[in-house]
């Protein structure tokens, strides 16, 4: 037997097309369904990487009398939170009002017309972990609904009138640089002097935060600045959550020592992760955070990658319910089996492969996270530095090899839009720094795979073919695509991203007073759908009103438009209020704030007769990590927008050479590598 979701797109949904529940996807039929019954509707929203969705599943939703009471009545809709954001968003904030409680699997009871009047997560099915059991649940709901109908409709009244409130972020203020370095301070108050990283168990890596702390530390020299974004990439870097052996990140830690994680691996996650390594080895020149992006590139590559271009959206933690990261973790005795005694020697030191594991299901399975540097084993075991690191490596490799021979967690292939964008872009951040042409030519392909499966590539979905697109896909895709005109010099991809802003400033923005909806003006559905969402905080991706004013801000420079000076400015003002207040979860629009308060760093790559001189300037400049840096790489008779001072200077000397400009003013041209790269290095140290 199979439901409604056999034929789903999302493996989520069909996951659960077994499942004796007469489930709908979520659907106008849905809700027809159940206003022609009178029935209320129960909302289950999860993910295909979500542990206690699929113990929910297991434990109620596949048990024959939950299904029967449920089938009798209720009207089941069943979601997948990345396939539907916009979904889940709404009804997450609704239950969070409600309850407190937030989280997958997101539980609620609503109104036939898609009104919420109760909800919470994860119910047991008999009642357990201080829970109620769900069949109780059940039966309180129902006869809530039936008996005290008019409280049930005043309370989806009241979480309406609430959600709208909250839905709405935009708070209208004036920028001044004030508002950067309040931001700073309250980032720093939350910061984990310790463990590096913000907040305690638990913890989630907050990438963004540690890139605005770079920048902040380059435009003022502030050393406690510097300190924070340093010791939290190393302690990422050493922990747990990141994979040792395969790279790429879990998605965060239970505990605050970063050592054992929620082992699922999103894409986005690893998107940010890889640009705020990136970014810490241009400005720290740490060769350990370049190993680290490494790794992110090589996970993303054999585990996301479809060869035609296009990226998965997630890994699964585990492969069964009694499962919790074992195909990641190992026993003293598996370790033991695949090493020789001197490999395990170093191994289990700098691994921390002891007698005592670190999870609790299992005491005996071990995560891997580096307990001790390769050094001081070398001088506690009496070894050369050499001899260690060779068996640690060969160590590495062979526990990698024995672990793809267990069974990996599902790979989720489905290619949402905006994160494709984001790994596009960091993928193309990374290329100039790792001897590797893959990231370059894979994003490249993946974007003409986009423009070429959308029905309108000036008005992205949120999968290929799929339905309505939303802020987010749009603004990541544009900002992926003015990465792709600077690693590359090709204007197809400058010009497309400003078609792509211009009709998403039509489709999105809020013409009264600012800012952009999370939704197109055009978008129709039930429920909450209709609640209009102004995001601005770094819930779990980057806010995409701060993506759309980067963006803006990145086109004004590149192309000296006033629209792209007057969009930025119009989005910043729209959130600047409450904008120093949202701290570590508000790294994107903070990022953009930067571009209207301090001066950019253009480069510009000319190339006249000599390529070969022109792809080592272009190289240099992509590898510098000024903040607020854009390249440009033009030809000898190109129609490229340039700075106003460089294109006075182009008929006053001959041969492909560089330009810095900072701000308004800009040095004399640059026509050899070594001066270029001195000339950046000049402007580009720590306070410079």
């Amino acid at each position: 037997m199979s439901n409604r979701l056999a034929d789903a797109s999302s493996a989520y949904l069909r996951s659960a097309a077994h499942q004796p529940i007469h489930w709908y996807p979520w659907s106008d039929a849905a809700f027809a369904a159940a206003q022609a019954a009178d029935r209320p509707v129960l909302l289950d929203i999860g993910a295909v990487w979500c542990h206690w969705c699929h113990v929910m599943d297991g434990e109620s939703y596949e048990d024959p009398a939950i299904a029967e009471f449920l089938n009798q009545n209720f009207t089941c809709i069943k979601v997948d939170r990345d396939e539907r954001p916009d979904v889940d968003v709404r009804y997450q904030r609704a239950v969070q009002a409600m309850s407190g409680q937030g989280g997958w699997p997101l539980t609620g009871f609503l109104t036939p017309t898609g009104q919420v009047f109760y909800g919470g997560t994860y119910f047991p099915p008999d009642g357990k972990f201080g829970r109620p059991g769900f069949r109780s649940v059940l039966d309180q709901v129902l006869n809530v609904f039936r008996t005290q109908r008019d409280r049930v409709e005043q309370q989806a009244g009241t979480v309406l009138r609430i959600l709208s409130e909250q839905l709405n972020e935009s708070a209208a203020g004036a920028l001044s640089p004030a508002l950067l370095a309040t931001a700073a301070e309250r980032m720093a108050l939350r910061f984990d002097l310790q463990n590096g990283g913000f907040g305690g168990a638990p913890k989630f890596p907050h990438p963004g935060a540690v890139r605005f702390l770079l920048e902040r530390a380059q435009d003022t020299g502030n050393a406690d600045h510097l300190a924070m974004a340093e010791h939290t990439l190393h302690a990422m870097a050493r922990g747990g959550m990141h994979d040792q052996l395969g790279g790429g990140f879990h998605r965060y830690s239970v505990d605050a020592k970063w050592i054992v994680p929620h082992f699922e691996k999103m894409a986005y996650d690893n998107a940010e992760l890889l640009r705020a390594y990136v970014e810490g080895t241009m400005v720290l020149g740490d060769t350990e955070y370049l190993t680290v992006a490494a790794g992110i590139v090589r996970w993303i590559r054999e585990v996301l990658a479809d060869a035609e271009g296009g990226y998965g959206a997630s890994q699964d933690a585990d492969v069964g319910l009694h499962d919790d990261g074992d195909y990641f973790t190992w026993t003293v005795e598996e370790a033991a089996s695949v090493l020789t005694p001197e490999e395990f020697a170093v191994a289990s030191a700098h691994y921390d492969i002891g007698t005592a594991g670190d999870m609790h299901h299992d005491p005996s399975r071990n995560v891997l996270f580096i307990a001790e540097s390769v050094e001081a084993i070398a001088g506690r075991l009496d070894q050369d530095l050499a001899t260690t690191d060779r068996r640690l490596e060969d160590a590495r490799r062979k526990l990698l090899a024995a672990r793809q021979l267990r069974e990996a967690p599902f790979v989720d292939r489905s290619r949402y839009t905006g994160w494709n964008a984001m790994l596009i872009g960091a993928l193309l951040r990374a290329a100039p720094l790792l001897n590797d042409p893959w990231p370059l030519e894979h994003a490249l392909r993946t974007l003409h795979r986009i423009r070429g499966e959308q029905p309108d590539p000036n008005a992205l979905t949120h999968a290929p073919n799929g339905g309505g697109g939303l802020l987010e896909d749009q603004v990541q895709v544009a900002l992926a695509l003015i990465e792709a005109y600077e690693a590359t010099g090709d204007i197809q991809w400058l010009r497309w991203s400003e078609a792509l802003l211009d009709r998403t400033w039509e489709l999105y923005e809020d013409a009264a007073v600012g800012g952009l909806f999370d939704t197109s003006s055009d978008t129709t559905g039930a429920g909450l759908l209709t609640a209009r969402s102004k995001p601005v905080q770094d819930t779990p991706t980057p806010s995409p009103n701060g993506i759309a004013a980067l963006a803006a801000a990145r086109l004004a420079e590149l192309t000296g438009a006033p629209r792209w000076h007057e969009r930025r400015d119009r989005q910043l003002h729209a959130f600047a209020a409450g904008a120093p207040d949202l701290g570590i979860f508000g790294a994107a629009y903070l990022l953009a704030a930067s571009w209207a308060l301090l001066p950019a760093s253009h480069l510009v790559i000319i190339e006249d007769g000599d390529t070969g001189l022109a792809n080592a300037l272009h190289i240099a400049a992509l590898q510098c990590g000024l903040p607020r840096r854009v390249v440009q790489r033009v030809r000898t008779g190109d129609e490229a927008p340039l700075p106003a001072a460089v294109q006075g200077m182009l008929g006053a000397a001959r041969g492909s050479r560089a330009y810095l400009c900072v701000g308004t003013s800009c040095r004399a041209p640059v026509q050899s590598v070594a001066a270029w790269r001195a000339l950046l290095a000049e402007v580009g140290g720590v306070g410079g």
